[in-house]
């Protein structure tokens, strides 16, 4: 049986149309659509992680690709929010899951950052969908180049210890790695959303020498999310820009499904507008990570995780006037 693929008027295969098929039987690909295999290469690959051996509280994380890909089927073609229809401007594919040793922290970082670099031989860009945290520090090793990457990075926590149990990859750690390592612009990198209790004083202090400016939860009912995205906009300039999403980000009332998560969260609402106001970046790749299907009723993770991953790549697409392609 066809499944209609939708061929835009410049070339670009988007979503399985779904007046002909029913989203609930159409393939299991992000949005419906299509496999980068079968078309090639693309301008923004969609990418699943499967991983979760670096988490330091409730596991699961590892079934979030396929989590959120199924919540994705809800996707319609055009953003009204943004006037834009993203499948039609770029070709968006599926690539599939990268994979990662389950018993081995520092193999599967390895074999992470094997196979998002030869992933970046067929797709210019991409978005990730993991899995815990930890995946972000072999990303960012595979998309270091002559420029520093600012990280905006949207999390309830910090992501910069040291060390869990004397282990320097886990989930808590990757942007600490990240800027010990040199892959992180010191001066342009931002927390959004941190909350909850720290293990010390000291964890600020260290986060700051670290390269991290932040936006704290505690600030985002003053700020209103137009102020946020100014700040973000104002740390991170014209720099290549990373954007990691650890969906705990969200109040639990929004995100149940997580590993770690913390009262007093953004809404889902609030993470959205912000994502619409940041599409001046120059966004060289994204993540979304920490979905725990085995703690999300009626699928409520998986639907904000989809949503983000949508304006994600709205933000990533050129800017073009879509509304007669709708």
């Amino acid at each position: 049986m066809p499944e209609f693929p939708r061929v835009h008027e410049n070339g670009f295969v988007g979503q399985v149309d779904n007046a002909q098929v029913p989203r609930f039987a159409g393939p299991s690909t992000f949005a419906q659509l299509p496999r980068l295999d079968e078309v090639g290469s693309a301008d923004l690959a969609v990418v699943g992680i499967p991983f979760d051996a670096g988490v330091s509280y409730r596991s699961g994380a590892r079934f979030g690709p396929a989590h959120i890909r199924g919540a994705s089927k809800l996707l319609r073609p055009y953003n009204p929010a943004v006037d834009l229809s993203p499948f039609a401007t770029m070709q968006v594919a599926d690539a599939g899951d990268l994979v990662a040793n389950p018993f081995s922290l520092e193999e599967a970082i390895t074999g992470i950052e094997r196979g998002a670099r030869e992933l970046k031989e067929r797709a210019d860009r991409m978005l990730v969908l993991g899995g815990d945290h930890t995946v972000a520090l072999p990303l960012l090793r595979a998309l270091k180049s002559d420029d520093q990457i600012a990280v905006i990075h949207f999390d309830a926590h910090l992501d910069t210890w040291d060390t869990y149990f004397g282990a320097a990859y886990t989930h808590g750690t990757p942007f600490r790695r990240a800027s010990e390592e040199g892959l992180i612009d010191t001066s342009a990198c931002v927390h959004v959303g941190t909350r909850g209790p720290l293990y010390g004083a000291r964890d600020l202090v260290d986060d700051r020498e670290l390269g991290f400016a932040m936006v704290p939860a505690t600030e985002i009912d003053a700020l209103g999310t137009a102020g946020v995205a100014e700040r973000i906009l104002a740390r991170v300039g014209d720099r290549p820009a990373y954007i990691s999403i650890d969906i705990d980000v969200l109040d639990p009332a929004f995100a149940p499904g997580t590993g770690t998560p913390e009262a007093g969260g953004m809404t889902s609402r609030e993470l959205l507008a912000i994502l619409r106001q940041l599409s001046g970046l120059n966004i060289v790749g994204a993540d979304i990570v920490e979905v725990s299907p085995a703690y999300d009723h009626a699928e409520i993770t998986g639907i904000a995780a989809s949503h983000t991953a949508y304006e994600l790549i709205s933000a990533m697409s050129p800017r073009t006037d879509t509304r007669s392609d709708a």
